[in-house]
C-alpha cells in the first residue's frame, strides 16, 4: 500500500516545517535567522541564498521581529496566505503555550514559588538585556555621531518616560538620518517570489495596518473595556518596534505596570523565562495577556495579546512586499533608517537602566549574579536557556 503524502506547497506542510522550528529555535532573531537559512537554503531550497539575504533585509527595515516575519513571507511564498498563517503559528504557539501555563502557575502557586527563584529569573533579565544592547550597539553605533544619536535617545526616553516620547525620539532620529548619514549603495539581488500579493492588495494591507494604528485609541476611548485597551496596547507596542523583540520590553512595560495591569516582579520574571523557551521573544505578549490582574486574563488574554503584537508584523509584510523593489532603491529611506536603528538602541539602554536594574538588582549578589550571567552569554557563548535555568538556580540557592 503506497502512502500518501502531503503536497510540498500546502499550509498543513508548511506548518510542519515551522512547528519543528519553533520547538528547537533557540537562542533570539539572529539565531533564528540562521536556523531559517539552514533550513531553507541549504537544506530544503525553497530560495537562494541572495534571495533569502534580501528578504532579511527587507524585515529588519520594517517594525516588528524580524525572524517571524522572516518566516510569514517563507509561508506566504509557499502556500498564500494560508501558509503565512500557518508558519506563523508553527513558530509561534510553541513558546507562547509554554509562557501562558508559567503565567498561570504564578497566578495558581505563587505564594509556593521561591522569592529567590523569581529574583534570579528576574536578574537574569538584566544580563540578556545587557547582552542585547552590547551587540546592538556595535552593529548599529558603530561611529560617533552614531552612538551620540544613542545617548540622547535614552537621555530623553528616561527623562520624559512616555509610550509617544519613544515613539517621538525614533521619527526624529529617522529625520535626523536622513541630513546625516550617506545612503549606502544598492548592491544587485533577486526578487523575491511572491505571487499571492498584488500591489492593489498591499495598498490595502498598509491602510488597515495604518487605520487600526489610529482608530484604535479612539475605540478604547468609545467603548471603554479592558480587552479593547489591551489590544490596542499591544497592537501599538508591535508598531513601532524596531530592532527585534527586545526592544519591545520599554514599550510593554510603559503600558502594562504603571497602568496595575501586571506587576513589575512579574512582568521581569516573565521575560526572564522567555529567554528560555524556542521560538520569537514577542510570544512575551502572551505571557503578560495570560498574567493580567484584569480579566480578560488566562488562556483569551494570553491569545488576545498574542495576536494583537503580532498583527502589525503581518500586515506591513504583506503591505511592503509587493512595493520592495521601489523601497529598497530609495536611499533616503535608508539612511532614516540609520538613525532609527541607533535611537533604538538608546531605546534599550533606557530600559536596562529603568525598569530592569533598577528593580532587579537590589544587592551586590544580585549584581554578580548578572554579571556572571552577561559572560556567560557574551563571552563564554553559552546557551540562553541554560543561562535562563542556572541563574535561577543559583538564585534559589542565594535567597
Amino acid at each position: 500500500m503506497s502512502q500518501v503524502s502531503v503536497p510540498d506547497r500546502s499550509p498543513w506542510a508548511v506548518f510542519l516545517v515551522f512547528l519543528k522550528l519553533g520547538l528547537t529555535s533557540f537562542g533570539g532573531p539572529v539565531a533564528h535567522l540562521g536556523y531559517f537559512r539552514e533550513e531553507f537554503v541549504v537544506k530544503r531550497r525553497w530560495l537562494s541564498d541572495r534571495t533569502y539575504a534580501d528578504l532579511v533585509s527587507l524585515c529588519q527595515f520594517l517594525p516588528g521581529p524580524a525572524s517571524s516575519q522572516v518566516g510569514m513571507a517563507l509561508g506566504l511564498s509557499r502556500a498564500g496566505y494560508a501558509g503565512a498563517f500557518a508558519a506563523w503559528a508553527g513558530f509561534t504557539l510553541p513558546s507562547a503555550i509554554a509562557l501562558i501555563l508559567f503565567a498561570l502557575g504564578i497566578a495558581s502557586y505563587g505564594e509556593a514559588i521561591d522569592h529567590g527563584l523569581l529574583q534570579g529569573l528576574k536578574v537574569v533579565a538584566v544580563a540578556v538585556v545587557a547582552q542585547a544592547v552590547w551587540g546592538m550597539a556595535r552593529n548599529l553605533c558603530p561611529d560617533a555621531l552614531r552612538v551620540t544619536l544613542m545617548m540622547i535617545a535614552a537621555c530623553f526616553v528616561l527623562l520624559v518616560p512616555s509610550v509617544w516620547i519613544q515613539v517621538a525620539v525614533m521619527a526624529a532620529a529617522g529625520v535626523a538620518g536622513l541630513f546625516l548619514f550617506k545612503p549606502e549603495k544598492v548592491e544587485a539581488h533577486e526578487a523575491f517570489p511572491v505571487m499571492a500579493v498584488t500591489k492593489r492588495a498591499g495598498t490595502v494591507w498598509l491602510a488597515l495596518f495604518a487605520g487600526l494604528l489610529l482608530v484604535l485609541p479612539f475605540l478604547v476611548n468609545v467603548f471603554p473595556g479592558q480587552a479593547m485597551a489591551m489590544f490596542d496596547a499591544f497592537y501599538r507596542a508591535g508598531s513601532l518596534v524596531f530592532g527585534g523583540g527586545h526592544v519591545v520590553l520599554p514599550l510593554l512595560q510603559t503600558e502594562v505596570v504603571p497602568s496595575g495591569w501586571v506587576g513589575n516582579e512579574a512582568f521581569l520574571a516573565g521575560y526572564g523565562v522567555t529567554q528560555a523557551v524556542p521560538g520569537p521573544l514577542f510570544t512575551f505578549a502572551a505571557f503578560l495577556g495570560a498574567a493580567m490582574n484584569q480579566a480578560p486574563t488566562g488562556w483569551l488574554g494570553g491569545m488576545l495579546c498574542l495576536i494583537a503584537i503580532f498583527l502589525p508584523s503581518f500586515l506591513l509584510l504583506a503591505g511592503a512586499l509587493p512595493f520592495w523593489e521601489q523601497l529598497r532603491r530609495n536611499a533616503g529611506m535608508k539612511s532614516a533608517l540609520m538613525g532609527i536603528n541607533a535611537a533604538v538602541v538608546g531605546l534599550l539602554l533606557a530600559a536596562l537602566y529603568q525598569p530592569i536594574w533598577t528593580s532587579a538588582i537590589l544587592a551586590p549578589q544580585d549584581f554578580c549574579l548578572a554579571l556572571l550571567g552577561f559572560i556567560a552569554l557574551v563571552f563564554w557563548k553559552l546557551p540562553p536557556w541554560l543561562v535562563v535555568a542556572g541563574s535561577g538556580l543559583l538564585g534559589w540557592v542565594l535567597g
